[in-house]
């Protein structure tokens, strides 16, 4: 069915005898639409909605003297100007008076969300709804701080030795390298910062499987060459380099997954 009062062109679907009168379908049709039945007039519509018939003139009239087939639409035209439906007040939530309360008056309140919210940021100022959620599911992860140092991972990269094995490795004969997690073996072909990264320094590393997340680029700047997801970027703390870690054959039972720190 479908109203002539209402937006939505076309309503739930009801079930209809054929042996029902119209006096009884509009009867049926008011806690529906709403309207009253004397100021009812039936339509019947086809499946597209094109006009088949008129359902007015005699109101103990059958449904099956029109033919109607499933799908059929009963289009209904409220004719009363005072209607409920009238302009829009069964669907235009904007003409229903809303509930205001005062900013005071919300403050007297106890026991209300801002209060709530008030009290957990004085106790911690970075706390969030959706933080309070995580934690009362035991999900939560605090964040990692932002690194601004540019030197961030230098250290690093000189203490295991990265810097010395990249910088006096043979020309074509990059350092090997086993990366965390999961001891992902390739070989190191950027050591330092990266455009586009976090600041810091940043290990480039060639993976020998498709274990990585990109292939060598950052945004569109080519680091270093190698095919898509053999390649990486780790912070030097998750990479060891050495000769010893040459080229797994046999990959299966090892954890490959990426970690955090890598992109």
């Amino acid at each position: 069915m479908s109203h002539s009062n209402l937006k939505e062109t076309r309503l739930q679907e009801i079930r209809l005898d054929r042996h029902s009168t119209v006096s009884a379908i509009k009867s049926k049709l008011v806690s529906h639409v709403g309207t009253n039945p004397s100021a009812m007039r039936l339509e019947l519509r086809n499946e597209s909605g094109a006009p088949v018939a008129s359902m007015e003139g005699d109101e103990n009239r059958k449904l099956g003297y029109w033919s109607p087939q499933d799908g059929w639409i009963i289009h209904v035209v409220d004719t009363d100007p005072g209607s409920l439906s009238a302009n829009g007040w069964l669907e235009d939530v904007s003409k229903v008076e809303k509930f205001v309360l005062s900013d005071e008056a919300y403050d007297a309140r106890e026991n209300t969300y801002r209060k709530f919210k008030e009290s957990k940021l004085k106790d911690d100022p970075t706390w969030t709804l959706e933080k309070e959620l995580a934690m009362r599911k035991g999900t939560w992860v605090p964040p990692k701080p932002k690194v601004d140092d540019p030197d961030f991972g230098k250290s690093d990269a000189e203490v295991r030795g990265i810097v010395n094995a990249f910088a006096n490795a043979p020309a074509g004969a990059p350092p090997r390298c086993s990366c965390e997690p999961g001891d992902r073996r390739g070989v190191v072909l950027h050591v330092g910062p990266v455009e586009g990264l976090p600041a810091g320094w940043w290990i480039g590393v060639k993976y020998d499987e498709p274990l990585g997340r990109n292939d060598g680029s950052v945004k569109g700047v080519r680091i270093f060459e190698c095919p898509p997801s053999y390649g990486g970027f780790l912070r030097p703390d998750k990479v060891q380099v050495g000769e010893q870690f040459t080229p797994i054959d046999d990959l299966e039972g090892s954890d490959f997954s990426s970690g955090p720190d890598e992109i």
